[in-house]
């Protein structure tokens, strides 16, 4: 990452903070987040062409406002506040910040006082978004407006002379028509960044580093089949060829056929050393009579772990352990409102395991967003059907069979879920929809079949669009498509009778059921 130009973003727990990074590598620039109380000295010693400072959901008025070392203003290299980033910009420099009259909280209209160089060639009046409470009262020497609103003065703020730049909107949200422009002219006119952030690089880079690191050694790999594992075995793979070893452990819970496409893909496609260990019998065992969501995850999780164990000991000895840790997972542990620790996800990511079984950590897609996965695994030659897999819980369909599951429930499921899949593909817009599942209820329902009664099976159908997961909404599918669905399941699918659809959004409810 060192030969690029960068952007380092300070975070201060703003919401956006994510969207910030994500904007500017769109600009094929690397951006990275780190710990908003990083000396200058650290930051100085990687040597970034820019800093960002992230808005916040803090007040630099309180005693224990989160703060950066005031030595970063001092280093020579641009510096661009936003939002909190700018109000701390204006109280470290020897400005003054205040609560306004009227807090800014969504659209609003800035009139640019300056515009040379992040309002360069835009309009002179712009529509912003806002979400602030406090705002700079009086600038720090040396200083100028650089746009206003009708009860904001300093909307933003110049220092040519340091390079140091405050803006009291968010650039980096869709709601800001023109911030990606302005994001640009500090990007590139102003920290003079070059444009060298490209996947096929990154390949390159990566393969060098886990060549260097494993050098003779041996890894091994959770292969679930999602896109995380999956990617990170291709990337591996193509590093470092028979030294890695991917073990699958086929659970009895995936979807209709799974098993088999993840054996045709990666074992013979790809060539690799894949174990599959076919434990379905093993994991229903477990669950039998076990109907409380909790108890289920964690009987999973512990068989999955023993299995995946006992597998790897076979192997001898094994120097590395490869996760799909993602970017976001990395930035929970340091931001000021994020957890103490990354994130370890389930049947991607192998935590617990046991002592005998000491691995170094390998996780080389650390640095990406889901999106730059997907867009690394089409690189890798990856299939479509694999890059852009909607997310599947860990514990499998025991997650989407309500109450006990048993061997015919999974089979029953499958095949209904098969039939979810294969007409939501048929949607032009398949790709903006986050997750599409069918659930099978604990509750059966009357029903009438030609001239006999029925009394069976009830399928709740959950179709979902979401950014990240973390906030979601019911999709609203064409009737047809939803009447196609009832009939494939009710008609195809012995043991179904009736099928409903879930209209609940993330919050108050979960997108699985369990």
């Amino acid at each position: 990452m060192s030969e690029h130009t960068w952007i380092a973003i300070l975070d201060y727990g703003s919401q956006y903070s994510q969207l910030i990074a994500r904007r500017i590598r769109e600009m094929h620039v690397y951006s990275e987040l780190v710990k908003y109380n990083i000396s200058a000295k650290d930051l100085a010693a990687r040597k970034p062409a820019g800093i960002i400072l992230s808005g916040g959901p803090a007040s630099v008025l309180e005693e224990n406002a989160p703060l950066c070392d005031p030595a970063i203003y001092d280093l020579g290299i641009p510096v661009l506040g936003i939002c909190y980033g700018m109000q701390m910009t204006g109280q470290l420099l020897g400005g003054a910040v205040r609560k306004g009259k009227a807090r800014e909280y969504g659209l609003a209209r800035v009139t640019v006082v300056d515009s040379d160089p992040l309002f360069a060639g835009l309009p002179g009046e712009l529509d912003v978004w806002m979400s602030h409470g406090d705002q700079v009262d009086t600038m720090p020497a040396g200083f100028a407006v650089a746009a206003r609103t009708g009860t904001c003065p300093v909307a933003a703020m110049v220092c040519r002379s340091r390079r140091i730049y405050g803006l009291q909107f968010h650039p980096e949200v869709v709601h800001t028509p023109h911030g990606t422009e302005i994001l640009k002219r500090f990007v590139f006119s102003v920290c003079t960044c070059r444009a060298d952030w490209e996947m096929t690089r990154f390949i390159e880079e990566s393969v060098a580093k886990i060549r260097a690191t494993v050098g003779s050694g041996q890894v091994i790999c959770g292969l679930s089949g999602g896109v995380d594992s999956s990617i990170v075995a291709a990337l591996i793979h193509r590093a470092i060829g028979k030294q890695l070893h991917c073990i699958f452990v086929d659970n009895g819970l995936l979807r209709s056929g799974e098993a088999a496409q993840v054996e045709e893909t990666f074992g013979k496609a790809f060539g690799m050393d894949l174990r599959t260990v076919h434990a379905g019998p093993l994991f229903l065992d477990g669950l039998k009579g076990v109907t409380d969501p909790e108890k289920k995850r964690k009987i999973i999780g512990r068989i999955f772990i023993e299995v995946f164990a006992e597998e790897a000991r076979k192997l001898g000895e094994v120097n590395f352990l490869a996760q799909g840790t993602l970017y976001p997972d990395v930035i929970e542990s340091f931001s000021p409102l994020g957890g103490p620790s990354v994130t370890i996800k389930s049947h991607h990511n192998v935590g617990g395991l046991p002592k005998d079984l000491k691995f170094k950590l390998i996780e080389p897609i650390r640095e990406l967003f889901k999106d730059e996965v997907r867009e690394l695994g089409r690189k890798l030659g990856l299939p479509d059907r694999i890059v852009n897999r909607q997310p599947f819980p860990g514990p499998g369909l025991a997650v989407r069979v309500l109450g006990e599951v048993t061997p015919e429930r999974v089979a029953l499921l499958q095949q209904a879920d098969l039939r979810v899949q294969e007409e939501m593909e048929k949607l032009e817009n398949y790709h903006t929809i986050w997750q599409s599942f069918a659930v099978l209820l604990p509750v059966q329902s009357v029903g009438v079949m030609g001239d006999g009664r029925t009394y069976e099976n009830v399928a709740a159908l959950r179709i979902v669009e979401s950014q990240d997961g973390m906030t979601a909404d019911w999709a609203r599918i064409p009737y047809e498509v939803l009447a196609a669905l009832s009939n494939r399941i009710i008609n195809e699918v012995a043991g179904i009778n009736r099928v409903v659809y879930d209209i609940s959004s993330k919050p108050p409810a979960t997108i699985e059921w369990e």
